[in-house]
């Protein structure tokens, strides 16, 4: 039992680092974002959800840790709790920057695009967009990178957890059978101890018997050969 709660344990502190590493990427999407405000928001909706899973996950291990049974177990994984709670603030105050960066910058794009001609403005844009795409690719190659590792991870701790179950049933049945066992050799105890208690008896008896049958020589040969007596 206790090997499958670590398991779990892990797993949750895996999911977590993998929501970290996500909304990192989307508070850097957030910072190169040229705009418009429109997609400005869906990386700020993004970013809201995956801080909202992030935020169930740290509760979720801050609940395994008090389940814990050892103390020292328990203080463990309440201090990563706790790290991994300020690191979360942390990324709330980057995001918070990022969105006041990104409005400025789209702001003054917007005065720049005003002063430019179309031209010129539209070679810019298509810059960007060219510059953005690729960026969005490498990150989204990153996270695929991730999330195909931390699959990996996930799938060995459920081939860990099935190891376990099995190890479980082996050990319960090697049980039951010491138990079989245990009963048979408390059975042949107490025939060895009825047995020795039957030896004695007889082996009492075989000397009275003994003992008469001399004492009844004795009183033979006494009649017969001392009559008088």
């Amino acid at each position: 039992m206790a090997a499958s709660q670590d398991v779990h344990v892990r797993i949750c502190s895996q999911e977590i680092i993998k929501f970290d590493l996500e909304i990192k990427a989307l508070i850097q999407d957030i910072r190169d974002c040229p705009g418009p405000y429109r997609e400005l928001a869906e990386l700020n909706s993004n970013v809201k959800e995956k801080i909202n899973q992030l935020r169930m996950r740290i509760q979720d291990l801050e609940q395994m840790a008090k389940e814990q049974d050892k103390e020292s177990d328990k203080l463990a994984l309440l201090n990563e709790m706790e790290s991994h709670r300020k690191q979360m603030l942390s990324n709330q105050t980057a995001w918070r920057k990022a969105n006041l960066s990104c409005k400025l910058a789209i702001d003054n794009s917007e005065k720049d695009d005003l002063l430019q001609d179309e031209d010129s403005s539209a070679r810019q844009r298509k810059t960007t967009k060219q510059s953005m795409a690729q960026t969005s690719s490498a990150i989204t190659e990153s996270l695929m990178s991730i999330s195909r590792m931390m699959s990996q991870q996930v799938h060995q701790s459920e081939e860990t957890v099935t190891t376990l179950a099995t190890s479980s049933r082996t050990v319960l049945e090697t049980n039951e059978e010491f138990k079989a066992m245990t009963g048979t050799i408390q059975l042949g105890r107490k025939l060895i101890t009825k047995y020795n208690r039957r030896e004695f008896t007889d082996k009492l008896l075989i000397f009275l018997a003994l003992a008469l049958f001399l004492a009844t020589v004795v009183y033979i040969l006494k009649k017969r050969l001392f009559p008088f007596l």
